[in-house]
């Protein structure tokens, strides 16, 4: 089993790859202070996010959302995203086709 870095990916952001195969990725990030910020950004992944433990408030294309610990939901391909740490905590997301630019 291969033991991945952790990355930082913002200020107070921080990423691993969890698991890693040509046409899937898991990768946990960890937000360690309110206010932190996963940026707006696009990729032509399909993601899927699972909030492990935190709030965030995300915004997907035009919709804003609060979610907490449990809340799960996809992210097509090629939609405008990002959030905001409401409580610091861990955000699970999983990648198809996998992430290469975190690898």
């Amino acid at each position: 089993m291969t033991e991945f870095p952790v990355v930082p990916s913002g200020e107070n952001v921080t990423r691993q790859v969890l698991a890693d195969h040509a046409d899937l990725m898991v990768v946990a990030f960890r937000f360690g202070a309110v206010g932190a910020e996963g940026a707006l950004h696009d990729h032509p992944h399909v993601q899927s996010t699972y909030v492990e433990s935190g709030r965030f408030r995300f915004t997907l294309g035009d919709e804003t959302r609060e979610v907490g610990p449990g809340d799960s939901f996809v992210i097509p391909s090629g939609l405008t995203h990002g959030c905001v740490c409401l409580e610091p905590g861990t955000l699970v997301d999983g990648f198809t086709p996998r992430r290469d630019d975190f690898l």
